[in-house]
């Protein structure tokens, strides 16, 4: 049998175990939280529209900045069956063993940007076939981002005036935009 004194250092020890239990629920949901609100992942709102042959960059940052330069960074396209990788970087470098052979040697990211949570794809010359929604994903924050890339083929129109004996007649047609020559690097 318990005596009185007894059962009242009991209740008192399960008071304090109970507000012991409820401070770290409280501190634990405080921290899952936060540590969620800390890492978004953000791409742009409106697709990225570019001309054929030209550079663009596929932007993503985490807002607010996180260093992600040890971490995997993942670019792929979302809208194919293929599974094959746009960019990968791993292990503080780029991994390029599972990449979409369409891609080899025209993407990169900003190596400098990393650490500021900047993982912004770079794209170069441009194809038609590079039309599509990209996916950046990183795993070890379990946070990914879209970005819808539009292809122009065309640039400047060019407008053809003729007269014949109905009056004048005006004739639109677009040019191919001509392909940069490179310079030769010496």
């Amino acid at each position: 049998m318990l005596h009185p004194k007894d059962g009242r250092s009991l209740r008192l020890r399960l008071s304090v175990l109970s507000v012991s239990a409820l401070h770290l629920t409280v501190v634990f949901l405080l921290l899952t939280h936060s540590c969620a609100a800390q890492s978004q992942l953000i791409g742009p709102p409106q697709p990225i529209v570019v001309v054929v042959g030209d550079d663009v960059i596929l932007p993503s940052h985490l807002d607010p900045p996180m260093d992600v330069a040890a971490k995997t960074v993942e670019w792929a396209r979302s809208d194919t069956a293929e599974r094959r990788f746009v960019h990968v970087w791993r292990g503080g470098r780029d991994f390029v063993l599972n990449q979409h052979p369409s891609y080899e040697g025209r993407t990169s990211l900003f190596t400098d940007k990393l650490r500021n949570g900047d993982v912004s794809l770079k794209l170069s010359e441009v194809k038609l076939s590079d039309e599509g929604k990209y996916r950046c994903f990183i795993p070890s924050l379990h946070r990914e981002s879209f970005v819808e890339l539009v292809i122009g083929a065309a640039s400047s129109p060019v407008i053809h005036t003729s007269k014949s004996s109905s009056g004048v007649r005006r004739r639109c047609t677009m040019r191919r935009k001509e392909k940069k020559k490179r310079r030769p690097d010496f």
